[in-house]
């Protein structure tokens, strides 16, 4: 979705197999790469659901090991969840990692879009140990996502200059 939308993303796929896993890492193109084990849990990197890999070869050896095992995270329990699917894509080094989210308000009806400059972190961490670095936006269905509540998103994300206008554009 954020491809269609300009946001530039890695290349990756979605596979259910290992032989799969590694096809896709060959047409996805050189290394590194990421493979995030895809279940409903937060903190899939903890639990060893996130693991990285050289190339096509590791590619395949991870997605053996993780595809058809349960995933145990602080959010599933001890009985975990089954992993059926992996996905593969390229991996980046960076200087930051931000979130960014939307969800649904039910009491309200209404979506909220919440970004923080915590990223890569369970979000559910942040906002018990510092909830003040969640920033939300109510989103009016009748208008939709408005360019100054992005501004004021990317701003308390702590995005600078020319980072504003780009982040508000695509948040």
């Amino acid at each position: 979705i954020f491809a269609r939308f300009g946001v530039k993303v890695p290349k990756g796929k979605v596979c259910f197999s290992s032989k799969e896993a590694g096809t896709a890492a060959q047409e996805i193109g050189p290394g590194p790469f990421v493979v995030k084990v895809q279940v409903h849990a937060g903190g899939r990197g903890k639990g060893g659901g996130i693991r990285r890999a050289k190339d096509a070869k590791e590619i395949a050896q991870v997605a053996q090991e993780l595809i058809g095992k349960r995933l145990v995270t602080p959010q599933t329990g001890a009985q975990g969840k089954p992993v059926s699917r992996v996905l593969v894509e390229q991996s980046f080094s960076f200087s930051r990692e931000l979130y960014l989210g939307v969800t649904i308000d039910r009491k309200h009806g209404k979506a909220v879009v919440m970004g923080s400059s915590e990223g890569g972190v369970e979000i559910e961490e942040v906002s018990a140990r510092s909830p003040e670095k969640i920033h939300q936006e109510v989103v009016d269905p009748a208008v939709g996502f408005q360019l100054f509540q992005g501004r004021r998103l990317a701003l308390a994300m702590g995005l600078e200059g020319a980072q504003i206008a780009k982040g508000a554009a695509t948040a």
